[in-house]
């Protein structure tokens, strides 16, 4: 059994990252796993300062959302990062979270696997591309940790617009085998 933690980096009520994750989540769960998911949506995550106080600290001097968010993080053995592609590249939202978990590289942590969730308007397979090389780029900070993969829906634009796709159904495949 695996502890997996699911960052859904939507601010948008019924995403279609959202409903992916939690489809992903659906099969993770079947499989016996013990997951989490947690929504940046109405949580206040600042940017952050670049201080690096986080590296001596073991966490950010910015009293916000973040802490709370980079401490799940450490305890589980899997990260999934669910994120909706704008502009060919991973939600702000995403890429604010990862910089304020920056006090994760001086601290204890147990993840060893991190995936990627993405849905966009864009249906070409090259539209995740840039999202994975910067989660990629992440996971590269990290000693043992790997990016084991990513999950791409594509065609998808308005809320929902998820709930019709076939991929939509395999997804749950997928998070039994994580």
């Amino acid at each position: 059994m695996k502890k997996i933690l699911i960052i859904s980096t939507s601010l948008r009520v019924n995403s279609n990252s959202e409903l992916l994750a939690k489809r992903v989540m659906e099969g993770a769960l079947a499989n016996g796993n013990e997951v989490e998911l947690v929504s940046l949506r109405d949580k206040n995550i600042a940017f952050c300062k670049g201080c690096l106080a986080c590296q001596r600290l073991g966490k950010c001097i910015i009293n916000d959302d973040a802490n709370a968010i980079t401490d799940k993080i450490a305890k589980a053995d899997v990260i999934i990062w669910a994120t909706p592609i704008y502009y060919y590249e991973m939600s702000g939202q995403m890429k604010t979270m990862i910089d304020r978990a920056n006090s994760l590289y001086s601290r204890e942590r147990k993840f060893k696997e991190v995936y990627l969730l993405a849905t966009a308007a864009e249906d070409e397979d090259y539209v995740p591309n840039r999202a994975i090389e910067g989660l990629k780029g992440w996971v590269d900070c990290f000693d043992e940790v790997e990016f084991k993969g990513y999950y791409f829906v594509g065609d998808v634009n308005d809320p929902k617009d998820i709930l019709q796709s076939k991929k939509y159904e395999s997804a749950y495949d997928f998070g039994r085998k994580i």
